[in-house]
């Protein structure tokens, strides 16, 4: 069985101007990628799990917005290169990105150290336009946006 995420595309208008929600996974690992290394706000879950739940709760975890399920739309879900079967939904919305808050993950770092650090999941977020955002996305997740903007070209 594949690992299991559900997340949130949130998007907003400004000018005119389609924008969505993306964000930086924290941590050494990822410091120095851009491209192709951001995603939207997602998390893992089990089975048993209402993945549209655990799509709100993980926003809020990983921006500290919290946004209610009315006007949730389905976009489906995207297999990434690892096998992750991803969940996602679009929703509107805003917030400051300069203000998102994280919860954090420990990692021994430096490597075979012995030291343990805590880096935050999520260490910066940003609006993007919709090729800006196709971009910067992991590769799978850019079909997202992709399904994000035939929907709101449908209504």
């Amino acid at each position: 069985m594949p690992k299991r995420s559900a997340g949130i595309l949130l998007y907003r208008r400004r000018g005119g101007v389609l924008e969505v929600l993306l964000v930086h996974p924290g941590g050494p690992l990822w410091a120095r990628r851009d491209a192709g290394a951001w995603s939207i706000p997602k998390g893992e879950h089990g089975d048993g799990e209402d993945p549209k739940a655990v799509a709100l709760r993980e926003l809020e975890e990983e921006t500290g917005h919290r946004l209610g399920a009315v006007g949730l739309v389905a976009l489906g879900e995207v297999r990434q290169r690892g096998g992750k079967v991803v969940a996602a939904w679009a929703a509107p919305g805003d917030l400051d990105p300069a203000a998102i808050t994280s919860n954090t993950f420990t990692l021994e770092w430096p490597p075979r150290s012995g030291t343990r650090r805590e880096f935050p999941e999520v260490d910066r977020a940003g609006w993007f336009d919709p090729e800006t955002a196709k971009e910067k996305l992991l590769a799978a997740q850019a079909e997202l946006v992709d399904r994000l903007l035939a929907t709101l070209a449908e209504g």
